[in-house]
């Protein structure tokens, strides 16, 4: 039988539908299982994570190393995707209160493995590499420890002692969520509750979505993604408008197979149509709404190249850092050569432990490595756009790369946008607008970048808590003043249409920048900062607009939508000057919870929870 590696090789290399169906087959237990964990036990979601993460794989298969753990690398998705997958509120404040009552928990049994599931996965996401590969292949995959061994190119009695430290790693980080299982409890729970049979037919499925959607254009792999989910709302108009005219022919064909394929009753067949029924006709009516939105006329007004200040940080924005705050009595550390050498190496000097080394480091030849070695991975692409000495013509050809490196980002549009108004290419500009206006992705991958960093420092040497903090206090995010310029430009934008009386375009312009204010939401991920930009973005193209207009379709105006984005500034000023007066009352452990929930449900809804356990104190 073909070893993973082999079956991912061959797919990568001819497309070959059977490898990918059996790596399917292979992984769809650990996927789904990790699934259910990380969103609450909702079966019906997890399929959609489930199908979104191999989706994922086969699209990105190509972009991967040859030489990939595929069981870490899955595992690793799924808790991003899931992660994302549970961002609405009401999930949000869902699992907040789960992880409150967890830490109040003082034992937990095997019998109570399921209680620490949704935070099971995200300890073991916080392993480093060879460890994670290795808790993965003995409890997730079930193989023996001679298998283990020989897919770590070590042997059976070094992957026996490589898991039992692995799970003494696994054991102390849940101990410091609040639980208390021992190791060898730990190990025997997992080895007999980690995996959950998938439904009869989801790997089936899964295959036949993902092969489906490779097989034309990225887009298309978008749209058959958001058919096959039952749970999760897509919100991007450009997306609505193609989603709704495939959408009879992607549930046709997704029926066909589940009819050849799974032994489902004729109830739940039912019960599926009228769902699918529901989500077209409100599919059909924004389809209807999209028609009739204003657009931006081609060519666009002539604009002036503008100069644009090289900007840095305010008073204002610095005052929202709050772990900048908490070590405002010293410079923050940096890794020396040394210290980032040992995680270089366990990391094989892949893209993202160089781009980590080079944030840890401010070494700009570690930057520089990763751009010569991976030219083709999104992140590199975006620390490459900012690189401090680049040319004009240089970050231009980044720009284009991190475009078709990170087709579904947005965010590449963007900056692309804010470039070509600088030089006065206001018709390119306008191009690039419309372009992320019509993709749902925004990423900025400070998330990934601040659990990348986590793992540096932490193999430096420095404690959780310290990693944690770290982190995240020294997580650069250079796209946020530039965003704000873009906000400006598409002000300018908007003013211009209007000197030509086009309106429609103007007011088009308008929202399209209220829009992009939007997308820096706080969701779990990223910092605070973010969304103060993203309000203070909002606000930009609201002032433009005529403030006894109506705005939206709850009968609000643009003074409303104003005053509700100056109630939400003061309530983060709030929060903040209240968790600014309790910092030094803070133990390791609290800002080790306080940054894991700020990854799992927003900094928002950290603050409050740690205001809420110290503020009465």
């Amino acid at each position: 039988m073909a070893d993973s590696r082999q079956l991912f090789a061959e797919y990568v290399k001819s497309g070959s539908e059977s490898a990918f169906r059996e790596l399917v087959a292979r992984y769809v237990d650990l996927v789904y299982s990790a699934a259910v964990r990380l969103v609450d036990g909702d079966t019906h979601l997890a399929e959609d994570v489930a199908q979104t993460v191999f989706a994922d794989l086969a699209r990105m298969a190509p972009t991967l190393s040859k030489d990939i753990m595929l069981g870490g690398w899955l595992h690793r998705h799924t808790v991003f995707v899931a992660a994302k997958t549970m961002r609405s509120e009401r999930r949000r404040q869902s699992r907040e209160r789960q992880a409150v009552e967890m830490n109040a928990w003082p034992d937990h049994s095997e019998a109570n493995l399921k209680l620490v599931a949704p935070v099971l996965d995200e300890a073991i996401n916080e392993l480093g590499s060879e460890d994670r590969a290795a808790i993965l292949l003995r409890f997730f995959e079930q193989h023996d420890f001679r298998s283990v061994g020989a897919a770590m190119g070590s042997t059976e009695e070094a992957a026996r002692k490589r898991v039992a430290r692995a799970l003494e790693k696994l054991h102390t980080l849940l101990k410091h969520r609040g639980v208390t299982f021992s190791a060898t409890g730990l190990g025997a729970a997992m080895i007999t509750e980690a995996v959950t049979a998938a439904p009869v037919g989801l790997a089936a499925s899964i295959s036949t979505a993902a092969l489906a959607g490779t097989a034309g254009t990225g887009t298309a792999l978008t749209f058959l993604k958001f058919m096959a989910m039952t749970k999760l709302k897509a919100g991007i108009v450009g997306a609505i408008v193609v989603a709704g005219v495939m959408t009879p022919l992607v549930v046709q064909h997704q029926t066909q197979v589940r009819l050849r394929e799974e032994n489902q009753s004729l109830r739940q067949q039912v019960k599926q149509a009228t769902q699918l029924a529901a989500e077209n006709e409100r599919l059909s009516k924004l389809l209807a709404d999209a028609k009739n939105a204003p657009v931006l006329r081609l060519p666009a007004p002539p604009m002036a190249p503008t100069v644009v200040p090289v900007e840095t940080a305010t008073d204002d924005l610095r005052s929202t850092n709050l772990i900048a705050q908490l070590l405002k009595g010293g410079d923050a550390p940096k890794l020396t050569t040394e210290q980032i050498d040992s995680y270089l190496k366990e990391n094989r000097r892949n893209a993202a432990s160089l781009l980590a080394a080079y944030r840890a480091t401010n070494d700009p030849k570690l930057l520089q490595e990763a751009m010569e070695r991976f030219p083709d991975d999104p992140q590199v692409a975006f620390h490459a756009v900012f690189k401090k000495d680049a040319s004009p013509e240089e970050r231009r050809q980044w720009l284009e790369a991190f475009k078709r490196n990170a087709p579904d980002n947005a965010l590449a549009s963007y900056l692309s946008a804010l470039d070509y108004f600088k030089t006065g290419q206001a018709n390119q500009a306008v191009q690039e607008l419309i372009a992320a206006s019509g993709r749902a992705h925004f990423q900025d991958y400070s998330a990934d970048s601040v659990q990348n960093d986590e793992e540096a420092w932490r193999t430096a040497g420095y404690s959780v808590a310290e990693s944690k903090t770290l982190a995240s206090m020294l997580l650069v995010l250079p796209h946020l003043i530039q965003l704000k310029q873009l906000s400006q430009e598409m002000v300018s934008l908007a003013n211009s249409y209007r000197q030509t009386g086009d309106e429609a375009s103007a007011q088009a312009a308008l929202q399209m920048g209220f829009n992009l204010g939007q997308r820096l939401d706080g969701s779990p991920g990223q910092a605070l900062i973010s969304q103060l930009v993203g309000i203070a973005i909002q606000s930009i193209a609201l002032r433009a607009m005529e403030p006894n207009s109506p705005f939206g379709s709850g009968g609000q105006t643009v003074k409303d939508q104003l005053d509700e984005l100056t109630r939400q500034r003061a309530a983060i000023r709030e929060l903040t000057s209240q968790f600014d007066s309790l910092q030094q009352r803070m133990s390791d452990q609290d800002w080790i919870s306080y940054k894991d929930r700020w990854r799992a449900f927003g900094e928002m809804a950290a603050l409050r929870w740690m205001i809420g356990k110290h503020g009465q104190q």
